[in-house]
């Protein structure tokens, strides 16, 4: 990409830098950008692509040293051949498989020491910045700049859970709904740096009568009937749906009245009443929408953090086939054989395509704390978990470990969500990752984790997690929270992304800056764990 291509909203909005900074940037070889570290901004500018394998997770260069597995969670075999994702890569658990590229370690940042930087961040100055709306103002920077993508809209999203009334809906009608989900291990867990929560938004059809009236029943019922065709259910839970307004016996009772559960169907209901439910697949035009924010802090309680770190958006932008899926999952699969280096199609402002019916949009902090458009490296980097990998569902993380039914419907609230295994498994899934994994992160570097949950010989501490609640589990101390936040507040400054995202203050042991092939551990077979994202919530 060269600097005239270059998108001029998209430069406006992440700066500029000299043309001759940007000239040299362009032919400085990958270990002169590590030592040089120009910004995301300064490689975008210059058309330079850092790191080719950007899809590639800092937590997939873990050392497993022959006997810890963290990769399960994401990398697996499916023999299902109706449920819509055939990556097979389950064998990423017991060996490294990078392409040529892959093989060093690009996110140099966790191998920096920010601890005279942290701590010259004062407790005060970090919770005044992370509790600062820095959403609120994003549509209108996009609107003055040009911007022809997606953009926010949804009201007061900053605060969290009042944007939403109890059932998960959105109170300026803009169609969003929050649901409640159990946080996928570990990145997303608050004690490793970051608080999040997930919104979907099924298209108008969904969401109305077919006269075109809007309507709260219909769109309830939709979202039900599509949380059944993930969790493989007969019939589920909803908020209270009058079957009147739908003139349909829902919940199969044989009469029309108020219906609190709703049964399996072929098609959907209300204006989408001729699309098909398909198993594990949203409809065309599904929308999602991300925020990944600090952790945040209320006296000794951890809460989410008012400022956002990212801002991701996904829509699905057509719909593929069992077939045309199997397809392109081959073709992702040769390509790895050969390795290849993973590939992209920029749609400029409206994201980037993922291959596999999907758009991806993302904003990231400006260094000053502004949310701004991710350049194409940035963005890239998303791509690794929103396509190839083997354990997520069309795509997607958090809707499949969405809690059942009816209660499943409002803001993210783990303060009273008991630890549940996953479908398969006997005990719960935050207890079987530490089992499985030696820690509570994929570098077993959280020392917080290890001394609560932990014994002295590096077991798990089953006793001491017993009854304890999601929320006791994975959020951190205030203290470490304050530590988490000043961390990731640095590579915010030095908009460093390119160079990793993790919210480290001291550089974590248990990972490789290189991996070796002839001397790399591998996992032995017995190591190697099947998995299913979804929960048991029975």
């Amino acid at each position: 990409m060269n600097l005239t291509a270059f998108p001029a909203a998209l430069l406006a909005l992440i700066g500029t830098v000299a043309l001759a900074a940007a000239s040299d940037i362009s032919v400085m070889t990958t270990q002169q950008i590590m030592t040089a570290r120009p910004t995301s901004g300064e490689l975008a500018v210059a058309g330079r692509i850092y790191n080719p394998e950007a899809p590639v997770p800092p937590q997939c260069y873990t050392a497993i040293e022959g006997r810890y597995n963290p990769c399960y969670v994401c990398h697996q075999n499916n023999d299902d051949p109706t449920r819509p994702s055939f990556m097979q890569d389950g064998s990423l658990q017991q060996a490294y498989e990078f392409s040529e590229a892959g093989l060093t370690n690009h996110h140099r940042n966790l191998f920096l020491d920010r601890t005279d930087q942290v701590a010259a961040i004062s407790d005060r100055d970090i919770l005044a910045y992370i509790d600062h709306d820095n959403y609120s103002p994003l549509a209108d920077r996009l609107n003055a700049n040009g911007w022809t993508g997606w953009k926010p809209d949804l009201a007061g999203y900053a605060d969290g859970t009042t944007a939403f009334d109890a059932r998960g809906h959105a109170r300026d009608g803009s169609g969003w709904v929050a649901f409640n989900y159990k946080p996928q291990p570990s990145t997303f867990w608050p004690t490793n740096g970051s608080t999040d929560d997930v919104l979907i938004r099924l298209p108008a059809a969904f969401r109305t009568l077919p006269d075109g009236s809007p309507s709260r029943d219909a769109y309830t019922a939709n979202l039900a009937l599509l949380e059944l065709s993930f969790q493989d259910l007969d019939s589920v839970t909803l908020p209270a749906v009058d079957e009147t307004a739908l003139n349909d016996d829902i919940d199969g009772d044989g009469k029309l009245g108020t219906a609190t559960t709703i049964t399996r169907r072929a098609t959907y209901l209300g204006a989408a009443s001729e699309v098909p439910l398909h198993r594990m697949l949203y409809p065309l035009g599904t929308e999602f929408l991300h925020s990944v924010r600090y952790v945040g802090i209320d006296g000794d309680k951890i809460t989410t953090a008012r400022r956002m770190k990212e801002l991701r958006y996904m829509i699905k932008t057509r719909a593929l086939s069992l077939p045309e899926l199997a397809s392109r999952y081959g073709n992702e699969i040769q390509e790895k054989i050969d390795e290849n280096l993973p590939r992209y199609i920029d749609l400029g402002d409206r994201g980037m395509d993922t291959g596999f019916g999907w758009t991806l949009l993302g904003f990231i902090e400006d260094a000053d704390g502004a949310l701004r458009p991710q350049t194409n490296e940035e963005q890239f980097f998303c791509r690794g978990c929103h396509s190839t990998l083997g354990a997520n569902l069309d795509q997607t993380w958090a809707f499949p470990r969405k809690q059942r039914g009816a209660q499943g419907w409002g803001y993210i609230d783990y303060t009273t969500m008991r630890d549940l295994p996953n479908l398969g498994e006997a005990m719960g899934e935050i207890e079987t990752y530490f089992t499985r994994v030696g820690g509570g992160d994929e570098f077993r570097s959280n020392t917080e984790i290890l001394a609560r949950w932990f014994n002295p010989d590096g077991t798990v501490n089953h006793a001491a997690m017993a009854g304890k609640t999601v929320y006791d589990l994975i959020t951190p101390s205030r203290e470490r929270a304050l530590q988490l936040n000043k961390a990731y507040r640095v590579i915010v400054s030095q908009q460093s992304f390119v160079y990793g995202r993790d919210a480290t203050v001291t550089p974590p042991h248990n990972v490789h800056e290189r991996i070796d092939d002839a001397t790399a551990d591998t996992l032995p077979r017995d190591k190697r764990f099947a998995h299913d994202i979804r929960l048991s919530w029975d």
